[in-house]
């Protein structure tokens, strides 16, 4: 494609506006808080249809008071679960029972570092991105096991190493997968 100079002198004088720099600088924002509006919307069908069948396969009444026809219930139970008393056990490692689970969130929210949402916008635009997107995703089993082992309680220690082979068995396939696409780019 061939540009003239009277397309470039066009472009630039778009550019020396101060009010367009500012609509361009925020029009990247516009896709992701869309993207973001459609999953929370998607989650909260999805809730309430799951709920809707499951009372009905039960042959029960569902959720029908939380909003009309119990369309709120998923953010009901949200707001429930932030507000929950932090239960902490009286026999158990307190600090390790803490940093367990911040861990696995932690680890997962750092991999999406990595992950490109947009063109030519990643919030950390590393080289080795998928290398450091497997190895985050390998510390969250640790949290899981050490929430678990904290609590001083055999059945929490055996939920907890039952949800990190849960998780190392889904990863081990998955980093393959990764590892074998980048390997084939990097040739």
């Amino acid at each position: 494609m061939i540009i003239d100079r009277v397309e470039v002198e066009t472009i630039n004088s778009f550019s020396k506006s101060e009010f367009l720099k500012e609509v361009y600088g925020l029009i990247w924002i516009l896709p992701i808080l869309t993207l973001l509006l459609g999953i929370t919307i998607e989650v909260l069908v999805i809730v309430w249809l799951e709920r809707e069948i499951s009372a009905s396969i039960q042959q029960r009444i569902g959720p029908e008071y939380a909003g009309p026809l119990g369309l709120l219930q998923a953010i009901a139970d949200g707001t429930k679960l932030l507000l929950k008393e932090d239960i902490l056990p009286s026999r158990g490692d307190i600090p390790l029972f803490s940093i367990g689970p911040s861990i696995a969130v932690i680890s997962i929210l750092l991999s999406f570092l990595v992950i490109p949402l947009g063109y030519r916008f990643v919030l950390a635009d590393l080289s080795i991105g998928v290398f450091l997107w497997i190895a985050i995703s390998s510390i969250a089993p640790i949290g899981l096991l050490m929430a678990g082992y904290s609590s001083n309680n055999k059945y929490s220690f055996s939920g907890g190493l039952r949800a990190a082979a849960q998780s190392i068995s889904y990863e081990i396939p998955l980093t393959f997968c990764v590892l074998a696409i980048s390997l084939r780019v990097i040739r």
